[in-house]
């Protein structure tokens, strides 16, 4: 089964359903990128800061090794952490994070943050994480347009076809097209019935920007992280609209989630490591909501974000350790 592709403003086409490497263990993220390369999926969804990059490498040649697909089948994606924000530090750790790939492009190459903080190099930690020094969060000093300057630079130097950004507001993202040579051709949110975001997605829609969910199961995959918030909402995966439509539609309640996403041409990048899920969270393009269905879900919105980078400005007093405020503010 093939998804569906969107046409982004760089020319480029990107599948509307993709594979997310946020939290594989390191231990099996090979084989999962393996296993989803045979089950259909082509685009995997990346970071440095998510740590397991030199594995997806692993899981991305061994299949094109054993002839399964060709590099040109696939859509890698992978983002520029904040403590690479610097002009000159932008192109060395994309051309870091290729050779964890065993690549020589990215299709696409997204700003994971529109926040800069201290350079930490590699040789000393990687990936480097929040804090600069234990639990301490040291802001950098490059602007957003410094950085998309340099992002701008890989694409003239063939290290990425399209370059993107993610979590970014509508102010910011106005700001960024005043001074913009290269618009960005995506834009990853935080997006599910509990944060429609419909204005934010307009805008980028606009503008000429596709959008990508993540965390489209809303609180689902936060609980691990003790995120109050997360364990105070109702699991969406269990609300009662989502479980009446899911029987109705004879579908399961993440493929109800992830529909009411693409049927509006917005892309989904879940993960799973069961086979049968791998293959239902594929099968999300090719069957139709009901329109009063999709209004029906939408209204479930509450404005509830559980990724939230405003805690940034309270990180550096925080008691948890530098890898818990990691995880549980930064996606």
């Amino acid at each position: 089964m093939t998804p569906p592709v969107v046409k982004l403003n760089s020319g480029h086409e990107m599948p509307l359903v993709g594979f997310g490497l946020w939290k594989v263990d390191n231990d099996t993220c090979a084989d999962q990128v393996y296993n989803a390369i045979k089950s259909g999926y082509r685009l995997f969804d990346g970071a440095c800061d998510y740590g397991n990059e030199p594995e997806c490498g692993q899981g991305v040649a061994r299949a094109i090794k054993e002839g399964i697909v060709q590099r040109s089948d696939l859509f890698i994606v992978s983002k520029l952490w904040n403590s690479f924000h610097d002009q000159e530090r932008v192109e060395p750790i994309c051309k870091r994070q290729l050779q964890d790939w065993q690549i020589d492009c990215f299709d696409l190459y997204i700003v994971h943050f529109p926040i800069s903080l201290k350079y930490v190099d590699p040789s000393v930690r990687y990936p480097p994480g929040f804090a600069y020094e234990g639990d301490e969060v040291v802001p950098g000093k490059a602007t957003i347009q410094e950085t998309w300057k340099a992002m701008e630079a890989l694409v003239d130097r063939g290290l990425a076809k399209s370059i993107g950004i993610s979590n970014f507001n509508g102010q910011l993202i106005l700001d960024l097209l005043r001074y913009a040579t290269v618009v960005p051709a995506t834009l990853q949110i935080e997006h599910h019935p509990y944060l429609t975001q419909e204005g934010l997605v307009k805008l980028a829609r606009d503008h000429g920007i596709a959008v990508t969910a993540y965390s489209s199961f809303g609180p689902q995959s936060f609980l691990e992280l003790d995120m109050p918030q997360a364990k105070d909402a109702p699991l969406l995966l269990d609300h009662p609209t989502i479980t009446r439509i899911a029987e109705k539609r004879g579908k399961t309640p993440a493929q109800v989630l992830l529909r009411w996403a693409t049927q509006r041409e917005v892309a989904v990048i879940p993960k799973s490591n069961n086979p049968g899920r791998l293959a239902q969270n594929l099968d999300v393009t090719g069957w139709d909501l009901e329109a009063a269905e999709v209004k029906e879900i939408s209204g479930l919105n509450r404005g509830l974000r559980f990724n939230d980078p405003i805690h940034v400005s309270n990180a550096r007093h925080a008691s948890n350790s530098a890898r818990k405020l990691r995880q549980a503010y930064f996606h």
